[in-house]
């Protein structure tokens, strides 16, 4: 079973910057695709990114993008997301998750899922 842990969450001020990490064990990130997504309580989960194991290919919903950017280190066997210019509408708690379904379905959470990380809690607020 591929495990995924998330870190590098916190408080931010607008217009600030976190990068959030996904480390995989028990399997090699190369052979799946990694989502982020990320949820408020009360709301339904949100697609906010998608790497492609194979070609790199990378993914960004309209509204994070020019602003995150996701990619992966594979000799650590993590996947990262940058996230700059931060808005209080960030706030959310984020998770990665690991699929097997290309990142056109994975983001839209229609795609087959092989593991979730726990989450990282992000707030930007002053």
């Amino acid at each position: 079973q591929l495990q995924l842990v998330e870190s590098g969450g916190g408080l931010v001020q607008p217009g600030g910057a976190l990068r959030l990490s996904c480390a995989a064990s028990g399997f090699s990130l190369e052979r799946y695709n990694i989502a982020w997504f990320r949820q408020v309580p009360g709301k339904e989960r949100e697609g906010v990114s998608c790497i492609d194991g194979r070609d790199d290919r990378r993914f960004y919903g309209d509204s994070v993008k020019g602003r995150f950017t996701i990619s992966a280190d594979n000799a650590k066997n993590t996947v990262y997301l940058q996230m700059n210019s931060l808005k209080p509408e960030d706030t959310a708690d984020y998770y990665c998750a690991a699929g097997l379904s290309e990142c056109e379905k994975l983001i839209r959470e229609e795609g087959v899922f092989a593991s979730w990380g726990q989450g990282t809690q992000v707030i930007v607020s002053s």
